[in-house]
């Protein structure tokens, strides 16, 4: 199968020698990797100057952004930029992060879990990540049916029905939400074991802490949902203060009527969604 590989970079001088080595050696490699060097201000370029002359499939753009570092649109806008440069001829496009490191038939099975299943809109494995004493431990996902925003492949079916990524907090949730609404799959495989070499949020600005609020009021979740999601991410991440964050960002989204991501219809599919899922855990 054909892929693109998109990475948005910033700052990630420490980290994109190793993830971008890891995906020139796949054992299924992508026909091009478009490495988007969004407002670096360390090294990053110059090594990914290196890494150009010798990966001719590798290409690189240079933009400029804000500096602050937050979840949601600046990756996005990122790599919507990369994806200028494409064309529409892949069997499915990827979304990765610059300090990911794969396993080396990490896009071979991935391949093949598209290959096998029509249905498969969004597929990706799980992240480990280094403990205190260098053991790769698996990060817990919210729901181990979800595909972290880090390492996404989308079929090109999918990406088209969802109509690309929202350049907001909360987009790798709403791709996964509208994928199910469009009538794909979300699938994960526990044998694809992805390294994560920064934890999850270290880089970002304290701003960061009420967005994922603002994220579940455009997604239309509504109070009640956005609560129990809120306690549940507080007693998963073991910080109680994720609950009152969430519901700040919330209500500040609502007071400054916060345009939505989703349709009222689509809204309406992922409440019933959500509802159905958090029932489902409880018996």
């Amino acid at each position: 199968m054909r892929y693109y590989i998109i990475i948005p970079a910033h700052n990630e001088a420490g980290f994109i020698r190793l993830a971008l080595e890891a995906v020139m050696q796949q054992t299924l490699k992508p026909v091009r990797v478009v490495v988007v060097n969004d407002h670096s201000t360390d090294e990053t370029q110059t090594i990914l100057r290196e890494l150009t002359a010798s990966y001719p499939l590798l290409t690189t753009l240079t933009i400029a952004s804000s500096s602050v570092h937050l979840p949601g649109s600046k990756v996005v806008n990122a790599f919507n930029r990369g994806l200028e440069l494409l064309d529409g001829d892949y069997d499915f496009l990827v979304k990765l992060d610059a300090d990911i490191v794969l396993p080396d038939k990490y896009f071979e099975k991935i391949a093949s879990i598209f290959t096998n299943n029509k249905n498969a809109g969004i597929v990706g494995g799980f992240a480990y990540e280094a403990n205190s004493v260098g053991e790769w431990k698996l990060n817990h996902p919210m729901y181990t049916d979800h595909v972290r925003g880090a390492f996404k492949s989308y079929s090109k079916d999918c990406f088209m029905a969802i109509g690309g990524l929202k350049a907001a907090m909360g987009w790798d949730t709403a791709d996964e939400l509208l994928a199910v609404y469009h009538g794909f799959e979300v699938v994960t495989d526990q044998s694809l074991k992805v390294r994560h070499l920064r934890p999850l949020g270290k880089a970002y600005n304290k701003k960061a802490k009420r967005m994922q609020g603002e994220a579940m009021f455009t997604m239309r979740y509504g109070f009640l949902i956005t609560c129990i999601a809120s306690l549940k991410m507080a007693w998963m991440q073991k910080k109680p203060r994720a609950l009152s964050d969430n519901l700040s960002g919330y209500f500040q989204a609502k007071k400054q009527k916060a345009p939505y991501l989703v349709s009222e219809k689509e809204g309406h599919f992922i409440r019933s969604l959500r509802w159905k899922k958090m029932t489902s855990r409880l018996f």
